[in-house]
């Protein structure tokens, strides 16, 4: 590693943060999903808070974030292998739209008075169903919208910022509106955010993808996405870590507005700004990882994001403190954010073009088929003993898993080397 020598002369200050905008595609992308994406997390925020106002059951909480997660989970592989065979571009459009009709049909329903959790989770299970097409297809997309590949790894980081600066308004704005509004405004803002990222989509002028000739089975299509994935080490270990950091320590979120009203006393101002937090620390690494020059060397990046991440969640646990548990949210997102986006850059760079949208799928699966366990788990854990004691046991697998992880490192870096070198990330002297 300390051999290889960097390629191009590191460019300084915002320019290398912002570099990948220069792209056109991606300059559209990032402002149509900067605005959607706030009102996503504005989504986001009000659902869980509403399911807990209605039924003052954290078991519903997890039921809830499970029926919107696990259609990931079931069409994942499905999604990957149209992805591969589809034009990207286009399902990316339909998800969207689908995607504004479920917010707006939410809010109608609670703007009418009356809402009961089965709707929700209806809704949610639809809604569910509607990313896990619009997962892969909008990770595979990236490649096409920037034309130097040696500008991915920024374009990656920069589309982390996007989703963390919203992660950082949305939930604060949120708060507000939930104290003084109420639920329904939340998803009709949402619904109505849809709008501008539909017409930056239908703005940008996408190269059509060259799509293989070959007409194979879709059984071993998707036999050949596995295969390449858990075939290759470094693919399957960073999905792997994923999975575990899903499963046990990405739940703390079903768990924020519990912790938000029982453990500090709070109500839906004190949910906002803790989530709030979490992105602002989220924001400061993909901001970090957007400021690195290449992908060399986030594989070392990954096990400490992962630790950092789940002393974060201890540190949380134990702490009655509103100021206090702001400050560690900042730290547990931070490191969070600082492992997913590095393991998503990894996986961008490292994968076979044609293989991308089956990878990426199965990347969407770890990261968000597990989640819904994991939620269904947090909520059961946390009914019988606790919030504090199941942040706790969460925190403690993510630590274990980036111990592992660890110990992969040299293995992983000899694989990962020759693909850096192909590309021209690195040079042999």
């Amino acid at each position: 590693m300390t051999a290889d020598k960097i390629l191009n002369a590191e460019p300084k200050g915002l320019k290398v943060v912002f570099r990948s905008l220069k792209y056109r595609n991606f300059r559209l992308f990032f402002t149509g999903q900067s605005i959607s994406l706030i009102g996503t997390w504005i989504q986001q925020i009000a659902m869980p808070w509403l399911v807990y106002d209605i039924s003052h059951s954290v078991f519903l909480l997890g039921v809830v974030s499970f029926t919107g997660q696990i259609p990931t989970l079931l069409l994942g592989s499905f999604s990957g292998v149209l992805s591969d065979r589809w034009d990207r571009y286009h399902i990316l459009i339909v998800t969207q739209f689908l995607a504004m009709i479920q917010a707006l049909v939410l809010s109608f329903i609670i703007f009418n008075g009356n809402i009961q959790v089965w709707e929700i989770i209806s809704l949610s299970v639809l809604l569910g169903c509607i990313n896990a097409f619009d997962a892969p297809a909008r990770q595979s997309l990236l490649v096409q919208m920037v034309e130097d590949k040696k500008d991915l790894s920024n374009a990656i980081a920069l589309n982390s910022t996007m989703f963390n600066g919203a992660r950082l308004i949305g939930p604060s704005i949120a708060g507000i509106l939930i104290a003084t509004m109420g639920e329904g405004i939340c998803f009709l803002i949402n619904g109505l955010s849809y709008v501008v990222v539909i017409v930056c989509l239908l703005t940008m002028k996408i190269a059509p993808r060259i799509m293989s000739k070959k007409i194979t089975g879709f059984k071993k299509e998707l036999k050949e996405g596995f295969s390449y994935a858990f075939g290759f080490a470094p693919i399957k270990y960073i999905i792997l870590l994923l999975a575990l950091i899903s499963l046990t320590g990405l739940p703390y979120a079903v768990l924020m507005p519990v912790y938000a009203k029982e453990i500090l006393h709070g109500g839906s101002h004190t949910f906002g700004f803790l989530m709030g937090a979490s992105g602002l620390g989220a924001l400061t690494g993909a901001i970090y990882l957007a400021s690195r020059q290449n992908v060399v060397g986030l594989e070392r990046l990954i096990p400490k994001a992962a630790g950092i991440f789940g002393m974060g969640l201890i540190s949380i646990s134990i702490s009655h403190n509103f100021y206090l548990s702001m400050v560690l949210l900042v730290i547990a997102g931070f490191g969070m954010m600082l492992g997913l986006a590095s393991c998503n850059t990894i996986l961008q760079t490292i994968v076979d073009d044609d293989k991308r949208g089956r990878v990426m799928s199965i990347y969407t699966m770890a990261f968000m088929g597990a989640a819904p366990f994991g939620a269904l788990i947090a909520g059961g854990l946390a009914t019988l003993w606790g919030v504090p004691v199941t942040l706790t046991m969460g925190g403690i697998s993510c630590i274990l898993g980036a111990i592992i992880f660890a110990s992969k490192l040299p293995n992983l870096y000899k694989l990962i080397r020759p693909i850096y070198l192909k590309l021209g990330v690195i040079s042999k002297h």
